[in-house]
């Protein structure tokens, strides 16, 4: 079993499903190519048409071992707070979106239980946000905007201002697919699990 903690550089694949949102998660190597997104790990699942959101996340796709799991406090909430637990239920930490800053570029806050270090994610690039949320109004564009190579780049920063890690996702693919890389926060100030429910908080709680 891999321990999220102990790397720093994980890829997200999403599956292409039409009633549910699937994810995978993998620990990026060299290959003969040079880079390789390496085997999964970590297999997520969230239900689509629940009132409350309930997104768990395992060892692979039998659901037999569970690793995490995204638990909504409230539902219907634009400033809802998401608690990350373990398999014994305890919280390692929580995800809420900041609604006002959102309305420009989605933020978020990340705070781990075991520290109380808090850490901002935020889309990395004002212009690029205002323009994709620009180009969904447009009529029969609207509806395609995901597919077009707008960067959906986040940003990890610590309340200094100091960035420690980043979420790419990778252009012109069918499917998403996010780098998320680390390897800038030696002080290892945020939990890796809560980056992981955050990358994949970002696409299925924003419904991309």
């Amino acid at each position: 079993m891999v321990d999220p903690n102990e790397h720093d550089r994980f890829v997200l694949h999403q599956r292409i499903r039409l009633i549910v949102n699937q994810y995978e998660f993998s620990i990026p190597g060299a290959g003969a190519d040079g880079e390789s997104d390496g085997e999964p790990f970590c297999f997520v699942e969230q239900k689509r048409f629940k009132f409350k959101e309930d997104i768990g996340f395992f060892q692979d796709d039998s659901k037999g071992s569970e690793l995490l799991r995204i638990k909504a406090r409230q539902r219907f909430d634009p400033r809802a707070t998401y608690d990350i637990t373990a398999p014994s239920g305890d919280v390692v930490g929580t995800i809420q979106k900041v609604f006002g800053a959102s309305l420009l570029r989605s933020t978020f806050t990340l705070v781990s239980t075991a520290t109380g270090v808090a850490v901002t994610a935020r889309e990395k690039s004002l212009p690029k946000a205002l323009f994709r949320r620009l180009i969904g109004f447009v009529p029969y564009i609207g509806g395609f905007a995901d597919w077009l190579p707008i960067a959906f780049d986040f940003e990890f920063s610590t309340e200094d201002g100091t960035v420690i890690g980043e979420n790419r996702r990778r252009r012109w693919r069918f499917r998403d697919v996010y780098d998320l890389d680390f390897t800038a926060d030696t002080e290892r100030a945020l939990d890796r699990r809560l980056a992981l429910a955050a990358a994949v908080g970002m696409d299925a709680l924003m419904a991309r």
